[in-house]
C-alpha cells in the first residue's frame, strides 16, 4: 500500500480536496494508495474535524512544545514514519522545513503554492501579484528542496487577474483551481509509481 501522510495548519481545504478525490475515485483498488494520516502543528486546526469525518486518522503535534526548529522537525519525522509514507503531502502547513527533514523525503515531498512558481515564493503572494500588474496568477504543486517554494514543478493551473481585484477575491478563485489541481498531481505522481 502507498501511504499518504498530509500536513495541515488551517482549514484543511486542499487535504479534504485530496481526500475527497480519493475516495470517490477509490485510489486504493485503482493505485494501490491510501490516505493513512492527516497531521497538524495546530491542535486547533479546522482541517482535523474535516479529516476525522472523512474517516481518516489524524495526529496533533504541536511546534510550541519545542524548543527549536530541529527539535519539532525531527519529532515530526518520528510521527510520520510510523505511517511509511510513500508520500508526504504539504496541504497549507505553515511551516518552513528544515534541510534534514526535506532531504529525509526527498523525491516524496510535494507542496501547492499560490502562485505561479517561480514568480512571488513566499507569503503575500496574492497582492504581489496585483502589484506587479501580472494578468495571471494561480498555483504550482512541486517537489519540496531545501528553499523555500522551490524545486520541480509537477502541475500548475493560472488563474486570470480581473481588472479591480482584490487579494481576498483572487486568493478565492486561485483556491478553487487548487482543489482541482491538488488532487490531479497526487493522482499523477501515484500513477508513476511502481
Amino acid at each position: 500500500m502507498k501511504n499518504i501522510v498530509i500536513l495541515i495548519s488551517g482549514s484543511g481545504s486542499n487535504m479534504a480536496a485530496i481526500a475527497q478525490t480519493a475516495q470517490d475515485e477509490d485510489w486504493r483498488n485503482q493505485f494501490g494508495a491510501n490516505i493513512a494520516a492527516v497531521i497538524s502543528n495546530r491542535a486547533e486546526a479546522q482541517g482535523l474535524q474535516l479529516a476525522q469525518a472523512l474517516g481518516l486518522a489524524t495526529e496533533v503535534l504541536s511546534h510550541r512544545d519545542f524548543a527549536s526548529r530541529e527539535a519539532f522537525d525531527t519529532a515530526l519525522m518520528a510521527l510520520i514514519d510510523r505511517y511509511q509514507p510513500a508520500l508526504v503531502v504539504l496541504a497549507g502547513f505553515m511551516r518552513i522545513l528544515t534541510p534534514a527533514f526535506v532531504g529525509h523525503y526527498a523525491g516524496r515531498l510535494i507542496n501547492i503554492h499560490p502562485s505561479l512558481l517561480p514568480a512571488f515564493p513566499g507569503l503575500n503572494t496574492h497582492q504581489r501579484a496585483i502589484d506587479a500588474g501580472c494578468t495571471q496568477a494561480g498555483a504550482t504543486v512541486h517537489q519540496v528542496t531545501a528553499a523555500l517554494d522551490h524545486g520541480p514543478i509537477l502541475a500548475q493551473a493560472v488563474v486570470p487577474v480581473l481588472p479591480g481585484d482584490t487579494a481576498e477575491a483572487l486568493a478565492a478563485r486561485v483556491l478553487v483551481q487548487e482543489h482541482v489541481l491538488y488532487p490531479q498531481a497526487v493522482r499523477d505522481w501515484l500513477q508513476t509509481q511502481p
